[in-house]
């Protein structure tokens, strides 16, 4: 089924002029001289669309003026739809501030429409934008509902029936011609659809008809999809100074967001991404002040990196005033399908794990959260060492090459940090009480290339069943007199 949502947005945001506008400040956006938008302080003040800049200043002396800008309105949308290609990569630009989403093949994947239109208003909001959304079978459908936020419409029955409501003035073709609609009687699409298809193109031109024919599904419709850049950087500049990096986090959002529609866009996944905090500029300039992260297994979902995002700047100090924000994808590779199970594991999926040790990462820091990574080597406290949860140590398990066998002998689940010399009582070692052998002797030489080691080890018993790990140290090149030393170097469990 085809479906197409439409995302319109009813005015020129202010969010697009200052990010940090507040409702309660008196905001004002001008095009010609001539108000554009205004905030709701400054419309409680008697400020209107299309007011001059004096009358403004006279009702509201303090208000703040931005002129409009086409590139900043050119670069809000281009970042709405990057956001939105998580969902599909077939996203087009319309006419007036428009955005037009092919998903007919993305519902099923994520939920439904009723599912999918809730999600991309939690993504607008985290963008910093409203929009009026709305869906129909046909992109032009879409795009008129979304105009006058006329709701949805899933079947071409109802869709129809919804467009035959609309103005006449909703269609661009259609509004030099107002006045002449006006005066036949004619203020709907409905009555537009009615009339003599021969007159209404002589009359307003053939962009009228494809404009009705497109819209009611009597005609096909061709796109040009925006695409996505082969390499991500975003950028955000902020219009205020942010002395806090806890208040970082909303702007890095909006760019998490970007980066999310830009790996599903080409089906890649991140390992490592890197912030940039942007500080002053001129003569107190200073270079930018990166926060990596880098992650145990490649994502592509926001949730987590914004979590991760969430951690790491609160531990952060700044230094220097905030200016701006810029986020980079240092390494990508490609998208791994979800390995998904008959019965899922009761405690979590191994992404649900590595989620967790990430996060635990962020907050503790990369050196506090470690894992073991096996050495290639004989001696007991040299055969593994410990490296943050971050580090890839498939390498370095592949590089352990020894002997099968000898995975099959049993270790002790608590290897001391440095072996503890034993007591010998009537030639038998002695810690708490005496220890009686409780296996044969397995012999270790190795080191020969730095510190030679030669010992005997054993399972130890005690008086208490506890058992231990043990050695003896071979005394080489000495005298047949000589005492062994005994040391306690593993406890089992």
């Amino acid at each position: 089924m085809r479906l197409w949502i439409g995302l319109c947005l009813p005015q020129l945001p202010l969010e697009v002029f200052n990010p940090n506008w507040s409702a309660d400040a008196g905001s004002v956006v001008l095009e010609q001289e001539r108000v554009l938008v205004a905030s709701s302080a400054a419309r409680a003040a008697g400020v209107q669309t299309g007011m001059r800049r004096g009358g403004v200043l006279m009702l509201m002396p303090e208000a703040r003026l931005h002129e409009r800008s086409a590139a900043r309105e050119a670069e809000a949308l281009n970042e709405v739809a990057m956001a939105l290609m998580q969902y599909t990569p077939l996203v087009a630009q319309a006419e007036e501030a428009a955005l037009l989403i092919d998903i007919g093949a993305s519902l099923r994947l994520f939920g439904g429409i009723h599912a999918l239109c809730r999600r991309v208003r939690a993504n607008l909001r985290a963008l910093g934008f409203t929009a009026f959304v709305s869906c129909a079978p046909t992109a032009r459908g879409a795009w008129l509902l979304a105009r006058r936020n006329a709701g949805r419409a899933l079947k071409m029955a109802s869709l129809e029936r919804r467009l035959d409501r609309l103005d006449v003035a909703l269609a661009p073709p259609a509004r030099p011609f107002a006045g002449w609609f006006e005066g036949i009687g004619c203020f709907t699409l409905g009555d537009m659809r009615r009339l003599p298809r021969p007159g209404l193109q002589r009359r307003c031109g053939r962009a009228l008809l494809d404009l009705l024919d497109a819209a009611y599904g009597l005609s096909p419709e061709m796109f040009e999809w925006i695409e996505a850049p082969t390499t991500f950087h975003a950028r955000l500049e902020l219009f205020d100074r942010i002395e806090n990096a806890e208040h970082l986090l909303a702007a890095a959002h909006r760019l998490v967001l970007q980066l999310t529609g830009w790996l599903c866009a080409h089906q890649l996944a991140v390992e490592r991404i890197t912030l940039l905090l942007e500080h002053e500029r001129g003569k107190l300039a200073r270079p930018p002040t990166p926060i990596e992260i880098a992650l145990a297994e490649p994502t592509w979902r926001d949730e987590h990196l914004v979590r991760l995002l969430k951690e790491r700047l609160a531990k952060q100090v700044l230094d220097a005033p905030v200016i701006g924000l810029g986020l980079q994808a240092e390494q990508v590779q490609p998208m791994a399908p979800p390995n998904e199970t008959l019965f899922p594991e009761p405690g979590g999926t191994e992404e649900d794990r590595t989620r967790m040790l990430e996060l635990l990462a962020a907050r503790l820091g990369e050196d506090n959260v470690l894992q073991a990574a096996p050495q290639a080597d004989y001696r007991p406290e040299l055969a593994n060492v410990w490296v943050p949860v971050q580090q890839k140590i498939r390498d370095a398990a592949r590089d352990a090459q020894l002997p099968p066998d000898l995975h099959s002998l049993p270790r002790p689940a608590w290897l001391l940090a440095k072996p503890i010399a034993l007591l010998m009582r009537n030639h038998r070692p002695f810690y708490g009480s005496p220890l009686k052998m409780a296996s044969n002797p397995e012999r270790i030489e190795a080191g020969w290339w730095s510190e030679t080691q030669t010992r005997d080890y054993f399972i130890a018993e005690g008086e208490d069943h506890a058992l231990y790990w043990v050695y003896r140290e071979r005394i080489v090149g000495s005298g047949e007199g000589a005492e062994p030393r005994w040391f306690l170097h593993g406890l089992f469990g």
